[in-house]
């Protein structure tokens, strides 16, 4: 679990490092203003980087347990976890008719 932990921050931290090149290059070999040649470099070298630095790669996770499959996103928690903390009394305002 502490390896699949560690290789999805350091996947995240790549991604965030190469978002903002991603966008630029995408936006130029759109724009029509930029001459053909910019154009075709910018996508050469968009399609040069790999699919691991893509957004898309990134999966959620539980905080708690590094379940991906039952995972809410505004509660950063897997189904289990999350009615566990519930019933706990950890989150408070919570009933069981409100999930």
């Amino acid at each position: 679990m502490k390896k699949l932990f560690a290789k999805d921050q350091k996947n995240r931290q790549i991604v965030k490092k190469l978002e903002l090149k991603n966008f630029v290059l995408k936006q130029i070999s759109i724009n029509s203003n930029f001459s053909r040649t910019t154009q075709w470099n910018a996508l050469s070298k968009l399609s040069s980087l790999t699919k691991r630095k893509s957004k898309t790669v990134l999966s959620n996770r539980c905080v708690k347990t590094i379940n991906k499959k039952t995972f809410h996103k505004f509660t950063n928690f897997s189904r289990t976890v999350f009615l566990k903390l519930v019933k706990s009394g950890y989150i408070s305002g919570m009933r069981k008719s409100s999930w």
